[in-house]
């Protein structure tokens, strides 16, 4: 049975590659690669992810998620697959076959995958061939919610500001109409 060799990338703000190389046979499915991965940088691996098909542009192709989700879901053209489920080898269909796995959906961990090389022998169980770069503790990346209303935020709190202090990041402001706020003081709707 052959083994696969992987390099996996760890897609981070740091200005250093930090990435594994990742022996594994191809006869495992996606839930081994999925925990070596995450065994190989130090990860906690308790969160929601989903490998992704991928090609040489790096675009999302079929998903396998970690647990099922499609709750028999008709509307669903063609449902994710389950690791646990899924060989790698089914899934090979390039020699340099890409992978996206995303981890930890709040967090937006990014591994990016390519198959580098094929060994005439399969190990075991996976072995992390090489390691270079240290990888970046699994709780320093921020969460989407803190990107999107600064982390700043306590309890739920979006930071709102008014108006005058905000940036008119849409565009509403641009088009000058000759009216301003004060014009509208004395307005009630209920007069018309």
């Amino acid at each position: 049975m052959p083994g696969l060799k992987f390099r996996v990338l760890l897609d981070s703000d740091k200005n250093e590659e930090v990435f594994r190389d990742i022996l594994i046979s191809n006869e495992a499915n996606f839930e081994t690669f999925y925990h070596a991965i995450m065994s190989a940088f130090g990860f906690n691996g308790d969160q929601m992810a989903s490998f992704y098909v991928s090609n040489d542009n790096w675009d999302k192709g079929h998903e396998l998620s970690l647990l099922d989700m499609s709750y028999d879901d008709d509307a669903i053209d063609e449902p994710a697959s389950v690791m646990k489920q899924a060989r790698i080898q089914d899934f090979l269909t390039e020699p340099d076959q890409r992978f996206i796995l995303v981890y930890d959906f709040m967090r937006m961990w990014i591994f990016l995958i390519e198959l580098i090389a094929y060994q005439k022998e399969a190990p075991d169980a996976p072995i992390m061939a090489l390691a270079i770069g240290t990888a970046p503790q699994e709780t320093t990346k921020s969460m989407l919610d803190e990107n999107l209303f600064g982390s700043d935020d306590h309890l739920g709190q979006s930071s709102v500001h008014s108006d005058d202090d905000e940036d008119d990041e849409f565009g509403f402001n641009d088009f000058d109409d000759d009216y301003a706020d004060d014009d509208l003081n004395d307005y009630s709707e209920y007069d018309y």
